[in-house]
């Protein structure tokens, strides 16, 4: 019986030692994974925390979000003006009159986005100069068009056309 309790007792041994050393190494790892967090989790020389870090982000980010959504309202409202102002513009120069020299009568037309706008006609005499100016919606015009004002009106669609 004096073997088996040594043999007993040797096992017990080696048993307490293996328990130790894995002791030792959980030990040794848990104090390099305590380092790690404070590196991952410490933000600066002023040790702030990565939770304040995140709120800092977070509130960033919000304040981001406000302003891009005021300048998102600003550019709708912007759109929405220029929408309505002159964006294409044609003039053609023509000879109303055999008896008067050079092109100095015109057709212009100014046209919104969506084609609404005017022509107006400048017609060029020795003795007077007449002017008329015609509506015009959606690139149409309820009244009649000479040629130079057709001419005036395409160059002012083709105009916004390029745009796009």
């Amino acid at each position: 019986m004096d073997v088996a309790l040594i043999i007993w007792a040797v096992a017990l041994s080696m048993l307490v030692i293996v328990g130790v050393v894995w002791i030792l190494d959980l030990q040794s790892r848990l104090n390099r994974l305590k380092e790690r967090q404070k590196t991952v989790f410490t933000v600066g020389e002023d040790d702030a925390s990565l939770a304040a870090a995140v709120d800092s982000l977070a509130t960033r980010v919000a304040n981001a979000t406000t302003r891009i959504e005021r300048l998102t309202k600003r550019m709708e409202q912007a759109e929405s003006a220029t929408s309505r102002a002159v964006q294409g513009v044609g003039l053609v120069r023509f000879r109303a009159f055999q008896d008067t020299g050079g092109d100095q009568s015109f057709a212009l037309a100014l046209a919104d986005g969506e084609g609404n706008g005017v022509v107006l006609s400048a017609l060029y005499g020795r003795n007077k100069t007449r002017i008329y100016a015609k509506p015009v919606e959606g690139w149409l015009s309820p009244k009649a068009l000479g040629e130079e004002e057709e001419r005036a009106l395409t160059e002012a669609r083709q105009s916004v056309l390029s745009r796009d």
